[in-house]
């Protein structure tokens, strides 16, 4: 109570007004001046006790705000005393019922949509599976090599769709919060070992050189399986703007305040209009030929900032693109 300035203010204009007029009835004659002081005693201690019962009051109500906005199940019930803060209590209630029952429809919607999108994956998928293995069918029996580039051409794309509508599917799921993260203990360099191990043939295949500097013995905490997806999909955009024969830095450094991983490449970097923008969804930049569907790096981001870390991007002085993960402690 005291922390509020208003009442600190009081207190010492009400403690001097009262030092003050006892004073001068003791002047006048002891009796009266003990009389103001006891009077301006009296005074001060119901004050205090009024305010003290009304700031209890308004805690109380603060609380059962703070339960109703972390318990969905919750209902704001406000006390029936007249007064203005049981005027102020009613209105509150109103408004946080009001507030519960958006969030509920929001929800509702939200997994709506990501079932919705889960029904439309798992349709498409059946006819991709049965276009696949046809494909490999006549793969294994081509007629001539025109035909053959096609069929390889064909898997491709057929591939590419694949994964499109497993990404949209994991940031639908994530959109929609039904996803529930694992909190557990991280060592990094595991961490990124695993998400690196899917990338080496095709690194392997177009040249590029990898350059690992994670020491042992770091740890984060958060969902292993997750944040192997997102660092991957970090990996996987540097590797394809590294381009054949070209380079991938890894390292990882730990101090007081966080643990960060930085990845960068050999590319060409981002303009600088673009950097704004790197990691929104579909996404793409500038370049039309750039390989993907602008889904990788929001879906990254999308998982690191729902494990408390941040994720940024940059240009490296010497050339290339730097991403910067972090985790605070």
């Amino acid at each position: 109570m005291l922390r509020n300035k208003e009442i600190r203010q009081f207190t010492c204009v009400f403690l001097l007004t009262a030092a003050a007029v006892s004073i001068a009835a003791y002047k006048i004659h002891p009796a009266a001046g003990l009389l103001a002081a006891f009077f301006a005693f009296l005074s001060g201690l119901l004050f205090l006790g009024f305010t003290r019962e009304r700031y209890k009051r308004i805690a109380r109500v603060s609380e059962e705000i703070d339960q109703v906005l972390h318990d969905a199940d919750r209902v704001y019930i406000a006390g029936c005393e007249e007064g203005e803060l049981s005027i102020l209590e009613s209105e509150v209630g109103k408004m946080t019922a009001r507030i519960r029952e958006q969030n509920n429809a929001l929800k509702k919607e939200k997994e709506h949509l990501a079932q919705s999108l889960a029904d439309i994956a798992h349709q498409l998928k059946t006819p991709l599976t049965s276009a696949n293995l046809i494909l490999s069918l006549l793969e294994d029996n081509p007629r001539d090599e025109d035909e053959a580039e096609l069929l390889r051409e064909t898997e491709e794309l057929f591939a590419q769709m694949d994964m499109l509508l497993t990404s949209l599917l994991k940031l639908s799921r994530l959109d929609a919060g039904i996803i529930i993260f694992q909190k557990e203990r991280i060592e990094v360099k595991s961490l990124v070992e695993t998400a690196i191990r899917p990338l080496l043939i095709p690194m392997e295949i177009h040249e590029v050189e990898l350059t690992v500097s994670v020491p042992e013995g770091i740890f984060i905490e958060g969902d292993f399986e997750w944040l192997a997806e997102g660092l991957g999909n970090v990996l996987k955009n540097c590797m394809e703007s590294a381009k054949d024969r070209g380079r991938v830095w890894v390292a990882c450094q730990d101090n007081a305040l966080y643990t960060e991983i930085t990845v960068r490449d050999s590319g060409k970097g981002f303009k600088e209009e673009e950097l704004t923008r790197v990691f929104d969804r579909y996404y793409r930049g500038k370049d039309t030929r750039t390989a993907g569907f602008g889904i990788g790096l929001a879906l990254c981001r999308n998982i690191i900032t729902r494990q408390n870390g941040t994720v940024t991007a940059r240009n490296h002085p010497e050339g290339g693109a730097v991403f910067t993960i972090r985790f605070p402690k």
